[in-house]
């Protein structure tokens, strides 16, 4: 078997490929680069030099190919034409080249803000789809788009993971290291909204299982971890990790858009766009939970990592690496 991986030297990305490089099954690796190989150098794969933009070298690059997994994609953007640009055109590239170069398999990454946010009762696939960020409605498009355009020769399979962690992720690295300083920022009362998380082994654990799977047409699942959560828990588990007291400050919905809106206002002023903004804190104050049941009926996902493993592992990861 031969792969192709777009978003290979990303967070997710780059944990797929070390899989797929580490399994005999599949002989060959191709990795689309950009630049820097980050967490591929010294690796066994196939530098495919270029970007979603390089029509002709992905063409060429997936000769041979089996299975193409789509992981590339934006999260942080000014404009919803930005997040479109990335996340639906060029998908849409990938499946026409795809068809041109006879490739029947595809796995696409999309997200569980493509369907919206939950209300007491966990998202499933069947639910419609309600995005509330620019980000969400992109892959919303996206999605809507792989429908248009797959065809009786091609298996597509979605997966829609809620927020991911594990080592090497920098975002949720943000909120560890406030908690390392013995402070626990809480959304709301603690106990809720709700939230589901995927601890990263098992989200590439489900994008191995969906490469399997060879039907034809599209098929979507939401994978999520072994249990919903809270802030509370999360909380706890990590006091426990870091060895640490920790002393919690809720914050009230009104107050964590206020706090985003500042960070995004100051930050504008030196041309950055911050990992905390306006849209993720309109995201943060809601619950975010799926059930993964489906893709345990179909293609039999089974989280191995429990929330405290998960979160042991990644803060372990970062004390390791001088992260934390």
């Amino acid at each position: 078997m031969n792969a192709f991986i777009t978003g290979a030297t990303g967070f997710i990305g780059s944990h797929l490929a070390d899989k797929l490089i580490q399994d005999s099954n599949w002989q060959e690796v191709k990795c689309l680069v950009r630049s820097q190989e980050k967490w591929l150098k010294g690796k066994d794969y196939i530098r495919i030099d270029g970007d979603l933009g390089s029509i002709k070298v992905i063409e060429r690059a997936l000769k041979g190919v089996d299975v193409i997994f789509h992981n590339a994609a934006i999260v942080k953007a000014t404009s919803q034409a930005e997040f479109d640009h990335a996340n639906v055109d060029a998908t849409e590239n990938i499946i026409h080249l795809a068809k041109k170069t006879g490739v029947k398999k595809l796995v696409i990454l999309s997200s569980l803000a493509a369907s919206g946010s939950s209300n007491g009762s966990p998202r499933v696939e069947s639910d419609p789809m309600k995005p509330v960020s620019m980000y969400g409605k992109s892959k919303k498009k996206m999605e809507q788009m792989v429908h248009r355009e797959a065809d009786n020769d091609l298996s597509i399979t979605l997966i829609r993971p809620p927020a991911v962690y594990g080592p090497r992720e920098e975002q949720i690295l943000t909120l560890f290291k406030i908690m390392n300083k013995g402070i626990a920022p809480i959304v709301g009362d603690g106990e809720g909204p709700k939230i589901s998380l995927l601890y990263v082994d098992d989200l590439i654990k489900a994008i191995l299982l969906a490469a399997d799977q060879k039907k034809a047409g599209v098929h979507t699942y939401f994978v999520s971890g072994d249990r919903d959560t809270n802030w509370n828990e999360i909380s706890e588990i990590v006091k426990t990790v870091l060895g640490k007291k920790l002393t919690t400050i809720k914050l009230r919905s009104n107050w964590v858009k206020n706090i985003a809106d500042i960070i995004e206002t100051t930050a504008s002023f030196f041309g950055t766009y911050p990992v905390i903004n306006r849209e993720k804190a309109n995201e943060m104050v809601l619950e975010w939970t799926c059930s993964h049941q489906k893709a345990m009926d179909e293609l039999h996902y089974k989280p191995d990592y429990t929330l405290e493993e998960g979160i042991s592992r990644t803060i372990r990861w970062y004390k390791k690496h001088n992260w934390l």
